[in-house]
């Protein structure tokens, strides 16, 4: 890797790290969870694999010398054994768009772009999960907790390119069951890929939130005058009044949020929005009360 790619992930794991110390460690609250049996998750109330102390019981035929609890043994005539309780691993799988609209930085190209705010966002959070003693990954990476998974999701995000096209969509083949998905992309592209992935989610029992990241030019729309609009991938608009198309865009840009919102509603998700004119640091307090409610 090169030294400027090195330095590329650095700074991206840097600001992440301030990000997510503001916050306290996310521990994702109960709900659908996968179906397996590991420790690190959260308890279930009842004995098993895990590390957290359940319950002392007796002793019963099986029981090896070195699960006896001697020390609490020692009280009286019976041999008891120190119950862990059992514990069930949640995953939490963060995928952010790579559709080349993300590179938006505003009319001068300078700046923060959309992209650079999705990473940031995406690693900051994966950081205050595995904090947290969560198992995070990219969609469709290996899921892991500590340091060594902290390390291996910032190299990736911070290597991570834009696409040559319009869009980015995530792969439905690369959910498992009982997941909490985080996705974070302008999902400004219509079509009936998102749509898919999301029902997918619903049909597997995976819930998560959407978050829809804007730079304040597609949030206001504040052009004026004789206008070429054009995209990455060839899509071109010219007007001499762009002033007088705000209205017509602004009804659009509220009916592709309804629709985000009505289909993120149906399939158990929680929809929301963030302008890259404001910190990142809301839509993060935002994204944790909501993943610490679910």
């Amino acid at each position: 890797m090169s030294a400027a790619a090195n330095s590329d992930v650095a700074m991206l794991r840097e600001r992440a790290e301030v990000a997510a110390a503001a916050l306290p460690p996310l521990v994702l609250a109960r709900g659908p969870v996968a179906p397996i049996v590991a420790p690190g998750g959260h308890g279930l109330r009842r004995p098993g694999l895990g590390e957290d102390f359940w319950q002392y019981r007796l002793a019963h035929e099986g029981d090896t010398a070195a699960t006896i609890d001697w020390r609490r043994s020692a009280r009286g005539d019976s041999q008891f054994v120190r119950d862990r309780e059992r514990q069930t691993a949640r995953t939490a799988v963060i995928w952010v768009g790579r559709g080349a609209g993300m590179a938006y930085s505003g009319q001068k190209g300078q700046g923060e772009t959309k992209f650079d705010r999705a990473r940031l966002i995406g690693l900051s959070l994966a950081l205050s999960m595995i904090r947290g003693g969560e198992r995070v990954s990219l969609l469709g990476g290996d899921v892991g907790a500590g340091a060594v998974q902290a390390e291996k999701i910032s190299f990736s995000l911070g290597n991570a390119g834009l696409l040559p096209h319009d869009g980015d969509d995530p792969d439905p083949a690369a959910l498992r069951p009982g997941q909490i998905a985080v996705l974070i992309d302008d999902f400004l592209q219509q079509g009936d890929a998102l749509d898919a992935f999301v029902q997918r989610m619903a049909d597997l029992g995976t819930t998560g939130v959407m978050l829809q990241v804007l730079h304040p030019d597609e949030e206001d729309f504040p052009f004026a005058g004789a206008v070429r609009f054009e995209t990455v991938g060839g899509l071109r608009h010219e007007t001499r009044d762009a002033a007088g198309i705000r209205r017509a865009y602004m009804a659009r840009l509220d009916a592709r949020r309804d629709h985000l919102a009505a289909l993120a509603g149906r399939c158990g998700l929680v929809f929301g929005t963030h302008d890259l004119g404001r910190p990142p640091s809301e839509a993060l307090i935002w994204l944790h009360g909501v993943l610490a409610a679910r």
